[in-house]
């Protein structure tokens, strides 16, 4: 127990010396061409383990693509605030920033947040980036995801516990019990999700929504349990998954149950170094490369040995997912400028432009760039990982994930 609190510390204490750096918000440059790129961002709270290492990566990005001259000589300005998980600090910080010169996209990684901003960006024809909700793959229009849908990437694991349900020899279909959050994003992956289940003629339980920070699990883990699950799909934000496997772990149940994360769980620096005995053995599906794998990827190293604090051994898991959220806006920036100049740039030749690069190469961070002028999803595909000693191992390579975001009609 001291050794987990000693390690969650350093962590907090790690984010706290490091905010200073990113989530003030600096003025537009005095002189020279600039865009500006603002974020909103919950650097700290319940989400900050996914937010913080994108938005650092990304500001990384951008300083070296600055330090290099810009975007065919156009630098990129970033405003960076914490909006702490919080939906109305996250709308009262866009009505501030919104108007700043040039700016030209949004990042908005909290559910809540992007869903109440979303007419208003549009009517300001300011693009957006949110982490995975379907709805905004379901109604193309000016927000955009980092990765596959959770509907998606829900179904793609659906199909990997029935495949694996299979492979073990057993007769019949699996029992699936389902924990995350009691928010939108807890919910946001059964809507398509449920109705893959039902295709695929998988039994899923009810489901189990907790308050995000529970303290403890047991409750739900045991109904799911009475309830005989063969598998549990568990959502959150790390350490969320790793509290959950460490109950589980007390009752004996990560023997029994195979479980499951979303796309936002069992980092190696977080919660799999905090409960490596209860975590051994989970899967992971995720959009983005983890991992050692990770860690050896050319961009990720350059960028680490110019900007990052310590070794690259203590990266967080979706570092990687930032650069590759830099790369597709700086494509949106070129693109843009090509065709109208720089003097008449902004996000509305930026969402038009982002549109055009479908199949991108992601560099070894995720499948092929999957966005269109019908599609809003960064990518298509999905990978699986297994703990095994600490480490977040491939187990599957890239595979298309279903789907699911069309059966769900209820939009």
């Amino acid at each position: 127990m001291r050794k987990a609190c000693f390690i969650f510390a350093a962590i907090l204490i790690s984010v706290a010396v490091a905010l200073p750096v990113v989530s003030c918000a600096p003025k537009a440059p005095s002189e020279g061409k600039f865009v500006t790129y603002l974020s909103l961002s919950d650097l700290t709270g319940p989400g900050a383990g996914l937010v913080f290492p994108i938005v650092e990566a990304t500001g990384f990005a951008f300083d070296d693509i600055n330090s290099k001259g810009g975007v065919k000589g156009v630098k990129v300005n970033k405003i960076v605030v914490d909006t702490r998980y919080d939906t109305a600090r996250t709308v009262s910080a866009y009505k501030r920033y919104r108007t700043e010169p040039k700016v030209f996209w949004v990042f908005i990684p909290l559910t809540p947040g992007v869903k109440a901003l979303a007419a208003q960006m549009e009517a300001d024809k300011l693009p957006c980036t949110t982490p995975a909700d379907g709805e905004f793959q379901a109604k193309p229009g000016w927000v955009f995801l980092a990765g596959v849908p959770y509907q998606d990437g829900f179904a793609a694991a659906l199909d990997w516990m029935l495949n694996d349900f299979k492979a073990k020899g057993k007769s019949g279909v699996p029992t699936i019990g389902f924990m995350s959050w009691d928010s939108q994003y807890g919910r946001e992956a059964l809507r398509g999700g449920q109705e893959y289940a039902e295709k695929i003629g998988v039994k899923l339980l009810k489901p189990e929504f907790f308050p995000t920070g529970a303290a403890d699990h047991t409750v739900w883990l045991s109904r799911i349990n009475d309830s005989g699950a063969d598998y549990c799909f568990i959502g959150g934000v790390d350490p969320t998954q790793s509290l959950i496997l460490r109950d589980a772990f007390k009752l004996g149940l990560t023997k029994k149950i195979q479980f499951v994360s979303d796309f936002w769980g069992l980092d190696e620096n977080v919660g799999v170094k905090v409960h490596p005995e209860a975590t051994e053995g989970a899967v992971l599906v995720s959009p983005f490369i983890r991992g050692d794998e990770s860690r050896k990827l050319p961009q990720v190293v350059d960028l680490w040995s110019k900007y990052g604090k310590g070794s690259i051994a203590d990266m967080k898991c979706l570092f990687p997912s930032g650069i590759l959220l830099a790369k597709y806006l700086s494509l949106a920036i070129e693109k843009g400028i090509d065709e109208v100049g720089y003097d008449n740039f902004g996000g509305d030749d930026a969402y038009k432009a982002i549109q055009t690069i479908t199949g991108t190469p992601s560099d070894g961070v995720s499948g092929p760039c999957a966005y269109s002028p019908t599609s809003r999803k960064a990518t298509a595909m999905v990978r699986f990982y297994r703990v095994q000693s600490g480490k977040t191992n491939p187990i599957t390579d890239w595979v298309p994930a279903p789907d699911a975001v069309s059966l769900h009609k209820n939009w």
